[in-house]
């Protein structure tokens, strides 16, 4: 039979029996038993027949993606969705195949996070615009070597992951033109150990944090990048060194949201790229991986 339940109030309770053999029964009444050694419970559920049925999407013409892969790719974009209600297209990401190459792309106004990689054996062209919640819930549940499965219509988006499969609703409109917001030209390129200025900015960060905008200023010199906040509650100065090509230049940043950036690049080495202090940077890693992460200064001010 079939009977509708409190997703998390059943997970829940599944999660807290102990290991052992879980009995589940039903009545007429739409009620759940479930009974674990010593651990007996009983829960209200609904008729099946109250529960929406869900949107069919042909799973013939579907792609096939490894699992460890999309994970990466979700991993390294999603944390730059919009949290914006009021910009409900900038709540998900953009998805898009053209070619074999693949990329999910994410942007909050603040920064901009594109992640891509060439499939085999994939043909059909692809743009869709699918939530972060989706993705999110489909990351949780990537995990083996296998290929996960994925699908769309006009509407809807599939995922099969092993014995699971996730519906969503795609999100409608258009989604912005990321490509135009990429520089084309910089003035100021360095290379420098992504360890090493993650660290210095999570120190550095320290004092900032507190503060409205987490503000950080990065000045660029011949072999070194000094890293400073001035805060009421102190001052932070550190150094990475690096290699420089083209112009000084000294520019200010959100910490968070650099840090965040950093964070989901696996690469030993970056690129950073500047064209002024008042324009976006590009920050890139230094081998062949195929990952973008946008993001805007702020206005240098003379407390920072």
């Amino acid at each position: 039979g079939e009977i509708v339940v409190n997703a998390r109030l059943f997970g829940d309770i599944i999660r807290k029996l102990p290991d052992s053999f879980v009995e589940i029964e039903t009545d007429a009444e739409n009620n759940v038993y479930i009974n674990c050694l010593n651990s007996r419970f009983k829960i209200k559920g609904d008729s099946a027949k109250e529960y929406p049925r869900l949107p069919e999407v042909n799973e013939e013409d579907l792609y096939n993606i490894p699992q460890d892969l999309l994970k990466n790719m979700i991993k390294q974009t999603v944390f730059a969705i919009s949290q914006d209600q009021t910009k409900p297209i900038l709540m998900g990401e953009l998805l898009e195949i053209v070619d074999g190459d693949i990329s999910l792309v994410a942007i909050d106004g603040y920064r901009l996070a594109v992640r891509s990689c060439k499939i085999d054996n994939i043909t059909n062209n692809a743009k869709v615009i699918i939530p972060g919640k989706a993705l999110n819930d489909v990351n949780s549940l990537l995990s083996s070597e296998e290929d996960v499965k994925v699908g769309f219509d006009e509407k809807n988006a599939i995922f099969i992951i092993n014995d699971t499969k996730i519906i969503t609703r795609l999100l409608e409109g258009d989604f912005i033109d990321y490509k135009k917001l990429l520089p084309r030209e910089y003035n100021s390129k360095v290379k420098l150990k992504t360890k090493e200025l993650l660290n210095s900015i999570e120190r550095a960060s320290l004092l900032s944090q507190s503060e409205k905008n987490n503000l950080i200023k990065l000045s660029i010199r011949d072999n070194v990048m000094a890293i400073t906040s001035n805060t009421d509650k102190g001052n932070v100065y550190e150094e990475v060194n690096l290699e420089l090509t083209g112009e000084y230049l000294d520019i200010a940043f959100n910490s968070r949201y650099f840090l965040e950036g950093l964070k989901n690049i696996d690469s030993e080495e970056i690129f950073i790229e500047f064209t002024t202090n008042i324009n976006p940077c590009i920050i890139r890693p230094a081998d062949d991986v195929k990952y973008t992460y946008l993001l805007l200064p702020v206005r240098i001010s003379s407390n920072i």
